[in-house]
């Protein structure tokens, strides 16, 4: 993996999605990278914080803007296991995120099956990065949360 690639971004996000699993969490994760330098790290932490917002591309949103001092990713990219739901891609718009790169497709939440132009109309967007290692991490969750109930 050639450092600075998306499959180099993309497997610090799966190295987000594990530690989710690891907390018995879905596994989503999500980095963000402003000028080839990795600004923020995040996983899914909806069940540790009892919040349903507490989504990988919030978590990475807020501490992506807390590091560089203001609410716009201008510049930034985003990189994240799966698809977003439709109220990360609606918060992606408002942060002006400039690139977004996700692995799997979510075709029951994801933001496309809305059909909506919900991202920001300048946001570049690119999918499919790894998307076998970022879809096997999540079939390999909810097939153990399926026998173990």
């Amino acid at each position: 993996m050639t450092p600075g690639s998306d499959e180099y971004y993309m497997k610090m996000a799966l190295t987000e999605a594990e530690k989710a699993a690891g907390r018995d969490e879905v596994p989503v994760g999500a980095v963000v990278v402003a000028a080839g330098t990795v600004i923020a790290r995040a996983h899914n932490l909806t069940e540790t914080l009892n919040d349903p917002t507490a989504h990988a591309e919030m978590q990475a949103i807020t501490a992506a803007t807390s590091y560089l001092g203001g609410k716009y990713l201008t510049g930034c990219t985003l990189y994240v296991t799966v698809e977003p739901c439709v109220m990360c891609a609606g918060a992606l718009a408002w942060s002006q995120v400039t690139t977004l790169v996700w692995g799997a497709p979510d075709p029951k939440k994801g933001f496309t099956t809305t059909g909506a132009d919900i991202l920001h109309p300048k946001t570049e967007v690119r999918t499919g990065v790894m998307a076998e290692e970022c879809s096997a991490i999540m079939k390999k969750f909810f097939r153990k949360k399926r026998d173990n109930s």
